[in-house]
């Protein structure tokens, strides 16, 4: 689907809708702007994401999308582990207890990276000594079961998965997401599905900028001050 599905939907009754592009995004501002949110839902897109575990589990607390995602019981998972860029090592909020502070500097984000990077390396040398050899395949031929190996690894190691989702539900994941208070290493990924989205449904994306991300609630007692004023 696309915006065209949209407005269709939005339309039922009229079949194909309107025929002038304006009177259509003038229709999917109204409904982004009352939250009128079933037309929205007749597209869908399905991605394949690589990601680290760590944020594969705070993604997958969107529990409105179709996920199957690459299997430690069957497969042998690559050595590859997230490590971030030395800017993006910081220290714990002071103010939030689920956000960063300043970031690190000098000898000690050097001494983090150090930490991270033998942690994992040890971390995959001895998931490859449990699960024993390897094919040509990358199928594990002794050791250990892979399904109990795996559970050694760290949170940083990669996975990979297939993500479907209708536009309605990615709207609200990308809300909550692309927001500069989410997490840096959810955000990025955020950030370029925002482009992919502008891309495939302009109209519906303009109002979404327009009325979620660069919108504002206000409460009752918040909108009482400023009819007041």
């Amino acid at each position: 689907g696309d915006d065209a599905a949209i407005v269709q939907a939005a339309r039922v009754s009229y079949g194909k809708g309107t025929k002038k592009t304006s009177q259509d995004r003038g229709l999917i501002n109204y409904l982004l702007r009352y939250c009128l949110n079933t037309p929205f839902e007749m597209c869908e897109i399905k991605l394949h994401i690589k990601l680290p575990m760590f944020v594969a589990r705070q993604w997958i607390r969107h529990r409105t999308a179709n996920v199957n995602e690459y299997s430690a019981r069957y497969s042998v998972l690559d050595r590859e582990f997230y490590i971030p860029e030395p800017d993006k090592l910081a220290a714990q909020s002071v103010i939030n207890n689920q956000g960063r502070g300043e970031a690190l500097t000098g000898d000690e984000a050097a001494r983090v990276l150090e930490i991270l990077k033998g942690d994992a390396a040890q971390s995959y040398d001895h998931y490859a000594e449990m699960i024993g050899d390897v094919d040509a395949d990358g199928n594990a031929k002794n050791g250990l079961a892979r399904e109990l190996a795996r559970m050694n690894l760290p949170a940083n190691i990669y996975t990979q998965w297939y993500w479907k989702v209708d536009l309605h539900n990615l709207l609200h994941f990308l809300r909550l997401r692309a927001d500069a208070h989410a997490q840096y290493e959810i955000r990025v990924y955020a950030d370029e599905i925002c482009k992919v989205v502008a891309d495939w449904v302009p109209a519906a994306y303009s109002a979404f900028e327009d009325y979620r991300m660069g919108g504002a609630t206000l409460s009752s007692k918040a909108l009482d001050v400023v009819k007041r004023m």
